[in-house]
């Protein structure tokens, strides 16, 4: 009984690492207005190795269309402007020797549904990773079974299993829900 006890709660922390990892995944889709953590995926090269932008300068919002890049040293405003550019982002920089300006255009219709489709793809793969733990879960209780565990024992943690795949599942959907309405909202 330990040890399905481990797999139940293996199982459900695989599916919320799932989660949280979709959840970061959603941040990185833009919606039209300035966050900081738009920033997020970009590395700078500071003394040779690849760096966080957030750990060599600080990026502020002074309204909901600028992001302001601040380096801690000037000498990096140029590598900075160029991991912005190499990056997937599309956004221009400008500066004025001392800070970065990034403005954010609004998105247009087209614009939209395209990122729309990518949190969606975003979701699916999540899912897809909690059905994986589900289904690996379930495989791990039947070896179980055949080592000798009682079979309503191994029963009832498959129907656990699968309670935690349609309650992981369902935040996803929720996480989706709540994105898609911030990325269609004007």
């Amino acid at each position: 009984m330990e040890e399905i006890e481990l797999f139940l709660d293996e199982a459900k922390e695989l599916m919320q690492k799932a989660v949280d990892h979709t959840a970061a995944e959603l941040v990185k889709i833009r919606a039209g207005k300035a966050m900081p953590n738009l920033l997020d995926g970009i590395f700078v090269e500071y003394y040779g190795s690849p760096t966080p932008l957030n750990q060599v300068s600080s990026v502020t919002t002074p309204d909901a269309r600028t992001l302001a890049i601040k380096p801690f040293e000037r000498n990096l405003i140029s590598q900075i402007e160029k991991a912005i550019i190499n990056s997937d982002l599309g956004l221009a920089p400008q500066n004025n020797g001392e800070i970065i300006i990034l403005t954010i255009p609004a998105l247009t219709e087209e614009r939209r549904i395209q990122l729309v489709k990518q949190a969606k793809s975003e979701c699916e793969t999540g899912k897809i990773s909690i059905r994986s733990v589900r289904k690996d879960t379930n495989e791990s209780l039947r070896k179980l079974q055949k080592e000798g565990a009682s079979e309503d024992a191994i029963k009832r943690a498959e129907e656990q299993v699968q309670k935690f795949t349609d309650n992981y599942s369902a935040k996803i959907d929720e996480l989706l829900v709540k994105k898609e309405a911030d990325i269609m909202k004007v």
